[in-house]
């Protein structure tokens, strides 16, 4: 038509017109000659037209009426063929759009007529079809006239005409809103003042409408008002109509055109106020139906729901929802209510089919339902129609399987498939269940209870291709095969969830993207958006929050329903794409709502899939627990119908395709995997894989399940955690199908996959994976504890797997990864679990260590120290398994990566360190392992600053006590590590010392200060202190093989490498390190236990010496004092110079002296050695070329001290540096003479004050006597003595009366030591010899000494002789009385049974013989005396006077002595002093000092002489004859020494000495002797002599004195009266024996005394008559009547001397004198 105005075309025109015109006057000439008259006009008008005009076709409109007169006439003759022509010529002056609006209308008016006459009606509505499609010149009434023209003729009889008017009305209706749709086209730039309309409650107010506009308006207005029944106002005469085909026109109109309704508010009011009223009311039946409320039969007040039309209201409902919802949007709540109502299962099948899939319509349009969701769901007081709509779909699809379906049963469903000719689902109907040969093929179906629906294909996905919604031809309700329904519904949500989740996750994209384009512009994405231009980003915002919650309700409203629906489905589902099309539905939804961060419906959506992976009734507590707090009942409201959350069916006909065993505390029985399972898990791994980052906590409901799935499945977890397939371990094992078994190395890749894919989630996610690992991990371990069933190691494996793969950003999880490995894992009573924490630990540790970090580990010490750090922790947990683990991991890092450890190595070293005494043998060997590789191979990698760790570390080892080797390596480690200070001292020294200045610098930059151990000595001394400390430790372990062993390695070290150190660094090791071990070896020693130890471990036995843990302990002490002694002597030029030396000297002192008196031999006698090694009695080796000689001593002195040599010791002692390299060291200090003597008197003091208190301690005696009494051993009171006088030497100046008393004191008490039984035939010579024992040698070397200095010595000494003699007499004393010990009982030696000594009898105490030693001091004594004599001291002390009483005990006891020697000694010790002393005594007379002298010196001579103790029976007569001529020498001597100076002696002594001769003139002997020895042992020369000096003195003629005259009276008187005494009492005793014999002794004694008195009157007559005092001779002369009377006796001896005495007396007989001369005399 576009070319009707070409030249051509109205050529053409013009001559068709004409032609036409002839034609019809050809066709009229007969019948009808008006018409063929006015065709001829017709042609001249035509051709006067085209002759005339320019402008033709205007022209012709013009005359329009004209020309078309002819043809309306032609029709009007109502001749078919006329008619025809007419009406065609007719059609083409309306295609060239020449005919005019009165034209027109006259051609309405005609074709109306025609229509009247039932004539051409085809022809009529292609001619009223094309006068309204070619233009626009019919308006209003005629338009209403034609479509009433096109109506009439679709109600005639005629089935093709009523289709062809039907298809007309339709097209009529589209032309004339595209007409209105032109018209606003050309009015679209003009702005109208729009009409205010007032409610618009006119319906006629149409009046601002545009013509074709207000066509349209009125046209619709009546087809509602048709449809509704009710008289149109503007289609006027219309006869009938339909409804259906009302409201298929309503239909497309609405659905084609609706912008019109959107744009023109009177359209909009249409809508409004007549559309939807109507069809709302046209629902009614529909609505109060209920299905087998009433039987067809009885009176139906309900009308019965007709489907055409119901389903017409359905597609215009459809309509009005997709196309107005903005305008009607209350209208649109209500009809959505309508639909979901639709769906109830009382409904009629027809209509729930229709109406679900008009949902399903709605369902494929996200945006409509993201509409609904704003406009219901999120307004307050509103329906919630979004909800609604997904919750009725879900009761649809449960009311599917619970209600029995009221179509034909499923056995007919061929049929009914058949019958249903129209559907698109006859071809999938046809396979119902084909049985072929007894097999049977399965459809895919939905099975559920005994429910059985197939699934039917009847859409492609997203697009809702309805069936029965397109059935417009039906006027019955059709059939609606099985499962049709379930399907479309199936659809509407898979359809439901595809839309929405596209579409949020597009808009969430955009999101991001727009988010993350205005956050670049900010410093970094990470940051908020607070920096950019606030203005867009408020913006941006606001917007993102309304469609973030827009998103997130509608997803709140569905996914309840969603989950019902879909996890009923899933459980139903027997067919694998519907399966996967369910769990795919879910799998978006799960990650949806974890994008939205909407957790409790990602949950369950997650627990659906979960659940489905199990097998049936799993017993899983993560999902149930999860979904309790989900759905609180388990059943939720859907239209307040409560429907059940369905578990699942437990009889499901799927193929099962593993057995295994549940994964519980106690497994009962077995649990079967089906294929749908293994899909879900697929699944599951799948949204594990592609949506981690959103999984947030739900990582542990998927971890859990994927967990117990592996464990039933019996995947077991292999190196770097990756699962493979293994046996089970106990139980019965996994059955797996082949199936499944090809599966499994899939699956198993997967998962690896989804933990390899870790790497990719951001930080947050990762934690959320690892937190959920860990919680897992959790379970895993309670349900292992109690029971050694192999542990599930799913989480723990995993753990591992993600670490591995994250190691680029391993800070971030390192800690909640290695923390829960270290404190849960590792730490489960379980083994297989523990060892797998310890294998996941240490290999994340080891990966760590080797991966290639960025930057490297070398520069970023904070990692590695991060990444060894849980090494370090490992060491708290006590499981041997796990520490042999972590041993093993520092053994490989060292192999691998000892070299750079840096400051790594504190931990490892740590490590280590760690390992407990108890943790048993292998852990300790393991460890020490690394420790020796350390020491042997890394010690110069390691910061220096670590080298102190080292030592700390291989001291530790040397603690333990688990094996003994490893101690003793320990200590061989430790002197490996002090020589590789040695060697390389320069170069630690530097870089300690460097360190030390940046810690220094650090310290007080904080402001704190600097601590470590040791601190004020330079840090290379304090390594070396750290060393020795360490040693020092070991020192006193329990083991004395370690003690040795360390004792000698500290001292060797101290020795070797001491000189290394700086000089008031020394402070410290003497302090700190050698005296610290004193005290605690002391203390040790002092507190260890006695009990005997049977043997040594296994069969060695151990040497008696040895077999107490005291007496190990004795030989511990010993070596450390030696040590510490040896250190003091050579280094003591080092030491001297330290302020303290006397503090130290003081200390050391005191050690030897706790150990000298530490009641053990071995160790008191090793302190007097170490004290005689400080004195430097024993001199200290000097060149390291001497061998180890045993040492000489300075001192004259015998030595009993062996050689100075530490028993066992490996490395001699040797000094590094000689005198020359020492001047060297100190050259500003240089002393001016290096000596090794101590200068110090206080020292020499503080010596000799400590061997004062070892003295005075070790000899006091003990206070009770046991057996178990202490006694000191001679060699230690030996070396005692043997001490003093060295020390002496030192300090004879200050040397005091006091000192010497002390002295004496401890000489005394040694002497007086006892020795036990079993060692004296090794100390004490035989009792016959007369030897010294070499402690009694060293006590009178002491003496000797001692007064040798004071013989030298200046004056003030001289007093100190005295205090010298009282010592030696004490010791002269000990001949005749052994000194006693204490209380302690001793035996002579000569009881002793030391021949006999059974072994480990208590020792019996035996004294020591004392006489040779008593003996050698008499004589030392005498040889003393003898010098000193006259020395006033001497005289002062009457040393004289103690000489003789101290000589008087062995003179009294004679032959009692113990010894005969002894009083021989005596008797001439005395005469000796005596000649020396008598003379000093007469000078001294006058002065009284002697005075007590003499008495005591007559008794002594009374003692001796009358000797009470009875010579023994062996002495031979020439011994009494020897003996007795001793006695006569003491005669000899009073009367040579005393005698003859009597003025110069006191009265009482010679009276004294008169009384002693008198009664030793008198023979009186005991009677033990024989009578043939009689004459022989009167003592006759001694009586003689005794009576010739009494005589000599009392009738000396030279009295010069009066005192000597006195003398001899005296003498005289004294004779006499004995002689009367002896003579009365014979005389009485012969009367009273009468004829008995009297005793011999007494017979003896008369005769002596009558020969006496005979040699008496012979004296007296010899002498001088002047010189005899008269009182003499009176006496004399008394003595005769008692002689007389003894003239009866009875022996012949006794008359004989009778005879004698009696004869003198005749010169007595004299006259008588005269009176006179007896008055003168």
């Amino acid at each position: 038509m576009s070319c009707t105005n070409s030249p051509e075309a109205v050529k053409k025109l013009l001559e068709n017109m004409q032609s036409d015109l002839r034609a019809l006057s050809l066709e009229c000439k007969k019948k009808f000659p008006p018409v063929k008259e006015a065709a001829e006009s017709g042609i001249i008008k035509v051709k006067t037209i085209a002759a005339r005009s320019t402008e033709i076709l205007t022209a012709l409109k013009e005359n329009s009426s004209e020309v078309v007169q002819p043809f309306l006439m032609g029709c009007g003759t109502k001749e078919p063929k006329i008619t025809q022509l007419c009406l065609a010529a007719i059609q083409r002056l309306m295609s060239h759009e020449v005919v005019s609006e009165t034209a027109a209308g006259n051609i309405i008016n005609m074709l109306w007529q025609l229509m009247e006459n039932s004539l051409e009606e085809l022809k009529l509505l292609q001619t009223v079809l094309v006068l309204l499609t070619t233009n626009t010149v019919v308006h209003d009434e005629a338009l209403s006239k034609a479509i009433v023209l096109c109506f009439r003729l679709h109600f005639t009889k005629d089935n093709i005409t009523n289709n062809t008017a039907a298809a007309t009305v339709r097209q009529v209706v589209t032309v004339v809103f595209e007409r209105m749709v032109a018209e606003d086209e050309r009015h679209k730039d003009v702005v109208e003042q729009p009409v205010l309309v007032q409610g618009n409650s006119n319906r006629r107010s149409v009046s601002t409408l545009k013509p074709c506009a207000k066509d349209a308006y009125m046209l619709f207005q009546d087809l509602c008002q048709l449809v509704n029944a009710d008289a149109p106002y503007w289609l006027v005469g219309m006869t009938e109509m339909t409804r259906t085909f009302g409201l298929e026109l309503l239909e497309s109109v609405l659905n084609d055109f609706p912008q019109v309704f959107l744009q023109h508010q009177e359209f909009s009011f249409l809508l409004k106020e007549r559309v939807c009223p109507l069809v709302i009311k046209l629902f009614s039946p529909n609505i109060k139906f209920r299905q087998g409320s009433c039987t067809s039969s009885s009176p139906a007040p309900v009308e019965k729901p007709y489907f055409p039309i119901c389903m017409r209201l359905l597609r215009v409902v459809s309509v009005l929802i997709k196309q107005f919802y903005s305008l009607l949007v209350t209208e649109c709540e209500i009809f959505l209510s309508l639909l979901v109502k639709f769906l109830d299962a009382d409904k009629p099948q027809w209509l729930r089919a229709v109406a679900v899939e008009s949902i399903h319509r709605l369902c494929v349009q996200p945006q409509l339902l993201r509409s609904f969701c704003q406009s219901y769901d999120m307004k307050q007081h509103s329906t919630k129609v979004f909800r609604d709509i997904v919750n009725a779909l879900g009761s649809f699809i449960q009311s599917l399987f619970l209600v029995p379906t009221t179509g034909i049963p499923s056995t007919t469903t061929n049929q009914a498939g058949n019958n249903n000719s129209g559907g698109p689902t006859s071809a999938p109907a046809n396979s119902g269940m084909l049985g072929l040969g007894g097999g049977v093929t399965v459809l895919p179906a939905f099975e559920y209870r005994g429910t059985w629906i197939p699934i039917l294909t009847i859409t492609v996905q997203g697009s809702a291709k309805a069936t029965y919604l397109e059935m417009l031809d039906k006027v019955e309700p059709p059939t609606i095969p099985e499962g049709y329904a379930m399907s479309v519904a199936f659809h509407c949500l898979l359809d439901l969830v595809r839309g929405i989740t596209t579409m949020i996750e597009g808009e969430l994209g955009q999101v991001e993207t727009e988010s993350q384009t205005t956050t670049e512009t900010a410093s970094s994405p990470a940051q908020s958006s607070e920096q950019q231009d606030f203005q867009s980003v408020s913006d941006q915002t606001d917007k993102e929050t309304v469609s973030r919650a827009v998103w997130e309700e509608m997803v709140n409203a569905c996914w309840c329903g969603l989950l019902a629906a879909l996890s009923l489905l899933l459980d139903a589902s027997t067919d694998e794409a519907a399966t996967e099309n369910i769990l795919k539905a879910e799998l978006t939804m799960a990650a949806l709502c974890g994008r939205l961060g909407l957790v409790t419906s990602r949950d369950a959506f997650i627990t659906a899939i979960c659940k489905g992976s199990l097998p049936p009734h799993y017993a899983l507590t993560v999902l149930n627990t999860t979904t309790a707090a989900t759905f609180s009942s388990k059943s939720y409201s859907i239209q307040g119908q409560n429907v059940q959350m369905i578990s699942p069916s437990s009889e499901s006909h799927q193929q099962v395709v593993a057995v295994g065993q549940p994964l519980a505390v106690q497994p009962q029985g077995t649990v079967m995997l089906t294929s749908k399972n293994i899909q879900c898990m697929r699944t599951l791994l799948n949204l594990a894989h592609c949506h981690g980052a959103v999984l947030g906590t739900s990582w542990q409901l998927v971890l859990a399940t994927l967990q117990h799935l592996v464990w039933i499945l019996g995947l077991k977890p292999g190196s770097g955690g990756a699962l493979k397939p293994g046996r089970a371990v106990e139980g019965p094992s996994t059955v797996l199908t082949t199936a499944v078994m090809t599966d499994l190395p899939v699956i198993s890749n997967i998962l690896s996959r989804l933990f390899e894919s870790s790497q990719y989630l951001d930080d947050v996610s990762l934690h959320h994976l690892i937190n959920a690992l860990c919680s897992l991990s959790l379970e895993a371990m309670d349900m292992a504890y109690g029971n050694n069933k192999e542990p599930s190691l799913f989480a723990v494996a995993k753990l591992l797997e993600t670490g591995l793969v994250n190691m680029h950003r391993i800070e971030i999880l390192w800690r909640p990864l290695t923390g829960h490995l270290l404190e849960k894992v590792c730490q489960h009573p379980n083994s297989r679990m523990r060892e797998w924490g310890a294998e996941a630990l240490t290999s994340l540790i080891k990966a760590g260590l080797t991966f290639n970090h960025d930057p490297p580990l070398s520069q970023n010490q904070r990692l590695q120290l991060l990444l060894l750090n849980p090494l370090k922790e490992l060491s708290n947990i006590i499981h041997p398994d796990i520490r042999l683990k972590q041993l093993e991991c520092v053994l490989q890092i060292l192999q691998s990566q000892g070299d750079s450890l840096g400051p790594g190595w504190p931990l490892v070293l740590g490590v280590m360190g760690a390992i407990r005494n108890d943790q048993g043998e292998s852990l300790i060997r393991t460890a020490f392992q690394c420790l020796q590789l350390v020491v042997t191979d890394f010690l110069p990698t390691m910061p220096c600053t670590c080298l102190q760790i080292v030592v700390d570390v291989a001291g530790s080892f040397g603690l333990h006590n688990q094996e003994l080797n490893i101690s003793l390596t320990s200590i061989g480690l430790l002197w490996n590590i002090s020589d590789y200070f040695f060697q390389r001292g320069e170069t630690i020294e530097k870089e300690l010392n460097r360190e030390e200045a940046a810690q220094q610098k650090q310290a007080e930059e904080k402001g704190v200060v600097l601590n470590r151990p040791f601190h004020p000595a330079p840090p290379f001394d304090c390594l070396w202190l750290c060393l020795y400390a360490k040693l020092g430790e070991l020192c006193v372990d329990p083991r004395p093989a370690v003690r040795k062993s360390a004792g000698q390695t500290l001292f060797s070290t101290i020795g070797a490498h001491g000189t290394l150190l700086q000089h008031s660094t020394w402070h410290t090791v003497i302090w700190k390190v050698l005296f610290h071990l004193l005290d605690r070896v002391r203390e040790a020693s002092t507190t260890a236990d006695k009990e005997k130890i049977e043997s040594g471990g296994g069969n060695i036995l151990i040497h008696h010496s040895r077999d107490t843990a005291e007496k190990q302990w004795a030989e511990t002490w010993v070596l450390t004092l030696a040590g510490v002694a040896r250190i003091f002597n050579t280094r003591r030029y080092l030491l001297q110079p330290l302020g303290d030396f006397p503090k130290a000297w003081d200390v050391l002192l005191d050690h030897i002296q706790s150990a000298a008196l530490s009641k053990n031999n071995e160790v008191s006698l090793a302190a007097l050695k170490s004290f005689q090694e400080i004195l430097q009695i024993v001199s200290p080796m000097r060149d390291s070329d001497k061998p180890e000689t045993p040492p000489a001593v300075n001192v004259p002195v015998p030595v009993l001290i062996g050689p100075m040599s530490t028993p066992g010791l490996s490395r001699p002692f040797i000094r590094t540096d000689s005198i020359g390299e020492r001047l060297a060291r100190y050259p500003g200090s240089e002393p001016s003479i290096i000596t090794d003597e101590i200068e110090d008197l206080n020292l020499w003091w503080a010596a000799w004050n400590t061997w004062y208190r070892i003295g005075s301690e070790s000899t006091k005696p003990p206070l009770t006597c046991d057996k178990l009494t202490f006694i000191p051993s001679q060699p230690f009171l030996t070396a005692l003595i043997q001490i003093f006088p060295a020390l002496y030497q030192h300090i004879k100046t200050g040397f005091s009366m006091d000192d010497l008393q002390k002295l004496g004191i401890i000489l005394h008490s040694a002497v007086s030591v006892p020795i036990s039984s079993d060692a004296s035939p090794f100390i004490l010579p035989s009792y016959t010899e007369a030897v010294l024992t070499s402690l009694q040698e060293a006590v009178l070397t002491a003496l000797d000494v001692l007064q040798k200095a004071i013989c030298i010595g200046p004056e003030n000494m001289q007093i100190m002789y005295p205090a010298i003699f009282d010592q030696l007499l004490a010791f002269v004393e000990f001949s005749c009385k052994p000194p006693q010990y204490g209380q302690l009982e001793t035996k002579h030696i000569a009881n002793a049974k030391y021949n006999q000594i059974q072994l480990f009898a208590p020792a019996e105490w035996v004294a020591l013989n004392y006489v040779p030693f008593a003996e050698r001091s008499l004589e030392v004594v005498v040889d003393l005396y003898q010098k000193t004599a006259c020395h006033k001291a001497v005289v002062n002390e009457k040393v004289l006077q103690n000489v003789i009483k101290t000589l008087r005990i062995p003179l009294s006891l004679k032959y009692a002595c113990p010894s005969e020697t002894t009083w021989k000694l005596a008797v001439s010790s005395l005469l000796k002093v005596l000649s020396i002393g008598l003379p000093v005594a007469r000078q001294h007379a006058s002065s009284g000092k002697f005075d007590s002298m003499w008495p005591e010196l007559a008794s002594t001579f009374e003692d001796f002489l009358f000797t009470k103790s009875i010579p023994p029976d062996n002495l031979s007569i020439q011994e009494f004859q020897r003996n007795e001529s001793i006695d006569v020498e003491v005669v000899q001597l009073i009367s040579t020494e005393i005698l003859p100076y009597a003025n110069f002696i006191p009265k009482d002594f010679v009276g004294q000495i008169m009384t002693m001769l008198n009664k030793g003139s008198i023979h009186s002997q005991s009677s033990s002797f024989t009578e043939a020895e009689i004459d022989i042992r009167m003592r006759e020369e001694f009586s003689k002599m005794c009576f010739e000096t009494l005589l000599q003195f009392s009738f000396s003629n030279k009295v010069t004195t009066p005192q000597e005259g006195y003398i001899s009276r005296m003498a005289l008187s004294v004779l006499l009266k004995r002689s009367q005494d002896v003579l009365h009492r014979y005389i009485e005793d012969e009367r009273l024996s009468g004829k008995c014999p009297l005793p011999r002794q007494q017979v003896t004694e008369i005769i002596f005394v009558l020969k006496a008195v005979s040699t008496l009157i012979d004296s007296l007559k010899k002498t001088q008559p002047e010189n005899v005092d008269g009182n003499t001779w009176a006496q004399v002369i008394a003595l005769y009547p008692t002689l007389v009377e003894c003239i009866t006796c009875s022996s012949p001896e006794i008359c004989s001397a009778l005879k004698e005495a009696l004869v003198p007396f005749k010169d007595f007989m004299h006259p008588p004198a005269s009176k006179v001369q007896n008055g003168e005399s």
